[in-house]
């Protein structure tokens, strides 16, 4: 059974079609990257998930059942925009917030500690959440989120504000959850983020999937064969050989796009018998030109 269903969900704002009929499925202990440009209804999309927002239609099921406000506290959510009291104390937000997510004072006490400790910001804990830097806001927030264990964390662009040495902290902490049997939902339109942590993605513009599924499905689906090919000299490949459609050049080395019709050991063959080739390899594509690709293709599709 998955953690979280999203099925055939929609959302107007006036005349804006938000998400429109957009289905995935988030299976447990998963990393579940929600990708797309800004504005293609990511945010959107986690707040019917969090009842923020009610979908016009379709049915969000967690561990099966409708999300309901009892539900939902079994959901640790880390919003886009901060939704910390300025004014409070540090460890006092945290406690607070964890009594709210239904933990006894001491053991809400505990865990803030705990967290505090682990984030490097137990020197913060009796200064105001105002004095405290974006980044260390950012680091509350995330332990506001899950202190009280949630079996489902939702982060809406989660490395916003922070410096590489807390986000790569925080990539930690996502993985050490997972580990331990958490699902993980988190959107952003950093790919190389999603990139080094995600399991599965849902790539959505305009509000609808493009694509959705574990991470090498996706880049099957929509990897070109090429091959990756470095020269002496920078002398470029010889044209017309059979089974390649396309060479082009990047970053000093060039790409050569197969067609199918030849295997690759005979193209590279053909390329070595004709020019000094240094090295050779399968190249795969990252996400970002899949990200790329999927998205024109997408508004080719509707233009």
């Amino acid at each position: 059974m998955a953690q979280l269903q999203v099925d055939k969900v929609s959302k107007a704002f006036g005349a804006v079609q938000a998400v429109k009929e957009l289905s995935f499925s988030v299976p447990k202990g998963a990393i579940y990257g929600l990708l797309g440009p800004n504005g293609a209804g990511k945010t959107t999309t986690i707040r019917m998930i969090m009842r923020i927002v009610l979908p016009d239609a379709g049915t969000i099921l967690l561990e099966g059942e409708p999300v309901d406000d009892l539900k939902r506290e079994r959901i640790g959510y880390l919003p886009e925009e901060r939704g910390l009291y300025r004014k409070m104390h540090v460890l006092e937000h945290l406690v607070f917030l964890g009594e709210v997510r239904g933990l006894p004072r001491d053991e809400a006490s505990h865990r803030a500690k705990a967290w505090l400790d682990r984030l490097g910001l137990a020197e913060k804990a009796h200064s105001k959440v105002e004095a405290l830097s974006k980044g260390m806001q950012q680091k509350v927030q995330f332990a506001a989120a899950v202190i009280h264990d949630p079996p489902l964390v939702i982060l809406d662009e989660p490395f916003t504000g922070l410096d590489p040495i807390a986000t790569r902290q925080l990539k930690d902490e996502i993985l050490h959850m997972t580990n331990r049997g958490i699902t993980v939902l988190f959107s952003t339109h950093v790919l190389p983020q999603a990139e080094e942590l995600c399991t599965h993605y849902c790539l959505i513009n305009r509000g609808r999937a493009l694509f959705s599924g574990e991470a090498e499905e996706v880049r099957k689906r929509y990897a070109k064969a090429q091959l990756k090919v470095a020269t002496a000299n920078g002398v470029p490949p010889p044209q017309g050989v059979a089974g390649v459609s396309l060479v082009e050049k990047r970053h000093g080395f060039y790409f050569l796009h197969l067609d199918g019709t030849e295997q690759a050991p005979e193209v590279v063959r053909e390329v070595a018998n004709r020019c000094p080739v240094v090295s050779v390899e399968h190249y795969q594509p990252s996400l970002e030109e899949i990200f790329l690709r999927a998205v024109e293709e997408d508004h080719v599709s509707l233009a």
